[in-house]
């Protein structure tokens, strides 16, 4: 189970996507079905891997085009500190999400996809994982950019679809479907109910 940015940059009040000027609820209506279905994939013995976005706090890892594209990044947004900073409050992940302990992998992500820059396909290879059920924010963004490089790798994906969101409707429902165009061009799409019958069978 690959759990993309439930981190509260993106998904809660005062971090860095409300300061963009998004409606953070958009993103926290996929918190209660991707909490069922993380409770049931622990329950079932499944690898959990979270991913969250954040930079060193010397910016150091922070390209000139990304810096260009959003000037925000690293800047004091709120009380809430410094924004997509390691180790800064906006960099946690939300508490209905977090790791239980040490046994769940968080990958530190520099960029928008979980592979760029990162062990995640060392942590996989080493677990011999070839499919990942994929939940996380936003869809378009850092959901597509993993499952587009998961699928060059030959690692299947699952993407549920009422545990992926977008801050704009439009993305989200274009961003699924290009998922699983053309038989599953990019991988296959389900929602938190099947997955969980699935996986109490």
């Amino acid at each position: 189970l690959l759990l993309i940015d439930f981190q509260n940059d993106f998904m809660s009040p005062g971090g860095f996507g409300e300061q963009l000027g998004n409606d953070v609820s958009k993103l926290r209506r996929i918190i209660e079905p991707t909490k069922s279905v993380l409770a049931c994939a622990r329950l079932a013995g499944l690898t959990v891997i979270h991913t969250r976005e954040g930079h060193r706090s010397n910016l150091s890892d922070l390209t000139s085009l990304k810096a260009s594209g959003c000037t925000s990044i690293g800047k004091e947004g709120s009380s809430n500190g410094r924004s997509l900073i390691r180790g800064q409050w906006g960099n946690e992940i939300i508490s209905e999400l977090k790791p239980l302990d040490d046994s769940e992998t968080i990958i530190n992500k520099p960029g928008k996809g979980a592979f760029y820059q990162t062990d995640l396909e060392l942590v996989l290879k080493n677990a011999n994982i070839d499919t990942l059920i994929v939940c996380g924010v936003t869809t378009e963004v850092c959901v597509h950019s993993t499952v587009r490089e998961a699928n060059d790798r030959g690692i299947q994906c699952i993407v549920l679809e009422d545990c992926t969101a977008s801050y704009i409707d439009s993305f989200h429902k274009v961003g699924i479907e290009m998922i699983s165009a053309q038989g599953g061009i990019l991988g296959k799409v389900s929602d938190s109910k099947s997955i969980i019958e699935a996986l109490v069978r």
